[in-house]
């Protein structure tokens, strides 16, 4: 039997949430080096995302940088506006922003739980909505890569909101898979694990109150000795989103040092207690 690859002559113009720094960067210059048409970098720093988007375009691809809170309810539709505005085309989303702050149930608020949903869930459905839309009035369909996180299982008492964001994220993934399937349109999603990046540097600082040196305290704990790197993610974000990826869609995939259901339980720790 001959193998064939699938056409790849379809241009990737994408989208990427949270794409300055971190994961979003990673993805972006895998998508560089893999040869995107075009890239539209969304998020918070200006500064950042100026200066990527000017090395970016300077290295090869188009790439342009627009400033968005994901709180924002307009922020989904006004991306793919300055997207297909700018490229004329919008054939892939990766949604990587994220709000990750702590509480648990008892220290929970209202507030807080509907921030976590706001930009883990409703704002990347809405994305995604608005991009379809796109792909299939000029019936090219597409690819979409949410990145979710292995707390999504279920994870940690302290990550309460969070996680139950992340699980939402995966129902989204796999609803929205079957729904836009005969569009061809593709829906994934990856779950990095505990990964290093400047983000969780700062939250491990300024929430968790560990030391400085936390990372070289934490690494010889994974059983890899390492935390994830963004670039193990994000090649897993640019093959999703590649046709090279056939005809994947409504998976998740797990970039992780562990195996979901494998082993023993684990059983809760005294850090793990939480009081009213």
């Amino acid at each position: 039997m001959q193998l064939t690859i699938p056409d790849v002559d379809q241009p990737l113009v994408a989208i990427i949430s949270g794409g300055t720094q971190g994961l979003g960067e990673a993805v972006a210059r895998k998508l560089l080096a893999d040869g995107a048409a075009g890239l539209l970098l969304a998020g918070r720093s200006p500064e950042r995302g100026h200066a990527l988007a000017d090395e970016l375009s300077g290295l090869g691809t188009p790439t342009v940088f627009t400033a968005a809170d994901m709180i924002d309810t307009s922020a989904p539709q006004m991306l793919v506006d300055a997207c297909v505005e700018r490229f004329g085309t919008v054939t892939g989303v990766v949604n990587i922003a994220a709000a990750t702050s702590r509480a648990n149930l008892f220290a929970d608020t209202v507030e807080h739980f509907d921030r976590m949903m706001a930009v883990n869930v409703r704002a990347p459905y809405f994305l995604i909505q608005a991009a379809a839309r796109v792909m299939v009035e000029q019936g090219t369909g597409g690819s979409i890569v949410s990145v979710g996180s292995t707390s999504g299982y279920g994870g940690q008492p302290k990550l309460a909101a969070y996680s139950i964001s992340k699980g939402a994220l995966s129902v989204m993934t796999k609803n929205l898979a079957f729904a836009l399937m005969q569009h061809n349109i593709r829906v994934n999603q990856v779950n990095p694990g505990w990964m290093e990046t400047e983000s969780e540097h700062r939250t491990q600082i300024e929430h968790d109150h560990a030391p400085e040196n936390w990372l070289e305290l934490a690494a010889p704990t994974r059983p890899l000795g390492r935390l994830v790197q963004p670039w193990e993610a994000a090649n897993a974000i640019a093959y999703c989103l590649s046709p090279v990826s056939g005809l994947m869609t409504g998976n998740i995939i797990d970039i992780d040092q562990s195996v979901q259901g494998a082993g023993d339980p684990p059983l809760p720790g005294p850090e793990d207690t939480i009081q009213p």
